[in-house]
This record gives structure tokens, sequence and C-alpha cells, in this order.
């Protein structure tokens, strides 16, 4: 998932990076993209201050409710961004980034696709639509993703085609996204999860070659 986030797999890089990707939801950092108008960088400053008060990012909570579930970058600049990076360089924030991610993204996903009897790669598919979607119910968030994919094929644990119903699920997603944008880029669906159910990689074998946003990526 890093080469769709942040262009690269070394995910590791990513603790400090913060920018405004234009993409209506404020300010992404950290390693899957918290956003200051999602409601999960908000959530995780507040959790980390709780153990950590005097951290670099406290003096911005304020600004950070004020702004959530918006593009505003009201009461943040100037300071904001050079707070994340240096505080990024703290292992408590890094742990803490860890543990929100796995808190509410990858444990949830991954708990789900093993009930759904997903392998290695349906895993991975749910996990990047949870953090790409969120964890919401509506029809362009992740479990409204899911339910409209059970309309369309069975699921495995219930007797389905495991590859049939995960190019459902990519077909969902994919509309999906395009609600956000008409011509959003697709290719970490098309090029990257949708090229590894094509080749029948549904525990993610090794070698593994895939492509996002025009760079290709392999895995030995």
């Amino acid at each position: 998932m890093a080469s769709a986030e942040n262009s690269t797999l070394d995910w590791r890089t990513a603790y400090a990076y913060i920018e405004d990707i234009g993409d209506g939801q404020g300010y992404t950092a950290g390693i899957i993209g918290f956003c200051t108008g999602t409601h999960d960088l908000l959530t995780l400053v507040e959790r980390y201050t709780k153990d950590h008060p005097d951290n670099g990012l406290a003096r911005y909570l304020p600004a950070l409710r004020e702004v959530d579930g918006t593009d505003s970058h009201e009461g943040l600049d100037p300071g904001f961004t050079e707070a994340w990076k240096a505080e990024a360089k703290v292992e408590a924030f890094r742990e803490a980034q860890d543990a929100e991610r796995d808190r509410v993204y990858f444990d949830p996903a991954v708990r789900l696709a093993k009930l759904d009897g997903l392998g290695a790669l349906g895993q991975f598919i749910y996990y990047d639509a949870m953090v790409f979607h969120g964890p919401g119910a509506n029809a362009t968030s992740f479990y409204g993703l899911r339910e409209n994919a059970m309309k369309k094929a069975d699921l495995p644990s219930e007797g389905g085609s495991e590859e049939a119903y995960l190019d459902a699920f990519l077909d969902v997603r994919k509309a999906a996204m395009r609600t956000r944008k008409a011509d959003i880029d697709t290719t970490r669906v098309d090029t990257a999860q949708r090229r590894f159910l094509r080749e029948g990689k549904l525990e993610l074998e090794t070698p593994l070659t895939w492509a996002v946003y025009g760079e290709t990526y392999k895995v030995s």
C-alpha cells in the first residue's frame, strides 16, 4: 500500500510525510495518510496527547477540532506541518501512528477478510479499501462497498469463488473511487490489486510485480 500512498516500498519513511494533496480532506499525513478533514488525524493526536501531554502537536488540538470534516487549514498554518515532521522523529509518536493504523484499519480489515474466507490478497484488498474509503457504512465507505460486492458475488465463506468475489469487490470499489473524482487515478486497483488477482496470487506469492501512478515495483 505504501507504493500507492507514498510512492515507496519503504513505508517506514512515511511517518513524517505531510501535505495537502488537493483532495478536499485537508492535510494528509503519516504512514497511512491520516487526514485533518476525516477525523482520524484528530483522533490520533488526541490519543497521543493523552499519553504524552507535552508533545509538539498538542497545541494544535483546538484547531484540529475546528477543521475536522473540512479542508481548512485555519489555525494550522503556519507551523503544523513542521510540528508534525518534528514529532515524527519521536519514537513514541511513530508507535502511536502504528497503533492507530492497526486499531482503526488493519486489524478490523484483516479480521473481517478472514471471516469472509479470504486469503492474503483479499486481506490486503480489504485493508487498502478500509484506509482509502474509511470504515463507514455508506455506499462509498468500506462496509458499504462490502455490502454491494456481496450482492454481486457470494463470499468464499459461504461457498462462493474467492476470485469472483474479489473481482466484484474491486469493481464496486473502482466505481466508488470515481464518485470522489471522475478522473481519479485508479491504478492501485487496475495495475496492482487486479493484476495480482488475474495472476492467481491469492496468497500474494512472490515474485510480485505491479504498477502505481506509472511507477513499476517488484518484490522478489
